[in-house]
């Protein structure tokens, strides 16, 4: 059988053993988060568009990371709370992984791997790296770190459109 994005097993923030089953049918937004980066406040653009496009089968999935200059240390009860009372944050977050390098979460490995041409930025160079995935669990693009989440917006909106 071939890998599907689905059969990956994740951790819940909350420590549930999970895959990403659950999500099959709805575009992702699949990122790499870190709670003391410049880029933190990319929380408030995913939450937007998550808040925006949820009852039309839109998620986004957090999957915070401490291997761009330690700006994930803390637990995963630390991240959540800081999640939630920064930037109420209500998309699934997960237990914290490593998304580059050899010890790189086999979902990560699968994303870089991947990312069909021209859409892929290459390996993951930062916090907030995205990767747009459409109702059939293909991988749209890759958006790189700097990338502001309301420019995806209209990328979703199309995604969104298409028939299941």
């Amino acid at each position: 059988m071939s890998q599907s994005l689905y059969n990956f097993q994740v951790n819940t923030i909350d420590g549930k053993e999970t895959t990403l089953e659950p999500y099959k049918g709805q575009v992702l937004l699949i990122v790499n988060t870190a709670s003391a980066c410049g880029l933190t406040p990319h929380y408030k653009g995913l939450q937007h568009l998550y808040g925006t496009y949820k009852d039309k089968g839109f998620t986004v999935l957090g999957f915070p990371c401490n291997q761009f200059a330690g700006q994930e240390p803390g637990t995963e009860d630390e991240i959540k709370s800081f999640c939630d009372l920064n930037y109420q944050v209500t998309f699934p977050m997960f237990s914290k992984i490593d998304v580059k390098g050899e010890n790189a979460h086999p979902l990560y490995k699968y994303l870089v791997e991947n990312t069909p041409e021209p859409y892929r930025t290459g390996d993951i160079e930062w916090n907030f790296v995205k990767f747009l995935i459409d109702r059939q669990g293909n991988i749209v693009t890759q958006y790189s770190a700097r990338t502001e989440p309301e420019a995806l917006e209209e990328d979703i909106r199309q995604q969104l459109q298409k028939a299941e």
